[in-house]
C-alpha cells in the first residue's frame, strides 16, 4: 500500500513539475530559418509587436513574453533559453531596428536588460545600452 501511495505521489509530482514549464511543442522550431529570412523575421516581429497576424508559434511566444521576462524565464525549457539567446544575438547584430522596437514594447524602462546583461555576456552577447 505504501509503495502505491509513493508511486502515485511521484506521478503527481512529475506532472506538477511538467506543468511549471511552457509547452515544449515548438522546441524543435527552426529559429535560424526565420531569422535569416527578412520576410519571415519581420512577420514574426510584427506579430510580437501587435502589428500583424501571428502563427501558432508566434502567438505562443507573445503570450508568454512578459511573464518570461519578469521571472527570468523560469518556466522556459532549455531549448527556449537557447533560442532566446540565438534570437537576441541575431537581432542585435543584424536587425537592430527590430530589436529596438521589441525592447521598446517589452522593456521600455530597461529593467530587464539590466537583469539579463550578465547572462547575455556569458553567451558572448553584448546588449546595446541605448
Amino acid at each position: 500500500m505504501i509503495a502505491k501511495v509513493i508511486g502515485l505521489l511521484c506521478v503527481v509530482l512529475a506532472l506538477a513539475l511538467a506543468e511549471d514549464k511552457y509547452t515544449s511543442k515548438y522546441d524543435n522550431f527552426n529559429i535560424t530559418e526565420v531569422l535569416e529570412n527578412p520576410r519571415l523575421r519581420q512577420a514574426y516581429g510584427n506579430c510580437m509587436l501587435g502589428k500583424g497576424k501571428c502563427t501558432p508559434e508566434g502567438k505562443e511566444l507573445t503570450e508568454h513574453m512578459q511573464e518570461a521576462l519578469e521571472t527570468g524565464c523560469k518556466k522556459c525549457t532549455d531549448a527556449q533559453i537557447d533560442g532566446t539567446a540565438t534570437v537576441t544575438d541575431y537581432l542585435i547584430k543584424h536587425d537592430p531596428a527590430l530589436w529596438k522596437e521589441l525592447t521598446a514594447k517589452f522593456d521600455p524602462t530597461g529593467t530587464y536588460r539590466k537583469q539579463y546583461e550578465d547572462r547575455a555576456r556569458e553567451k558572448g552577447i553584448v546588449i546595446p545600452q541605448d
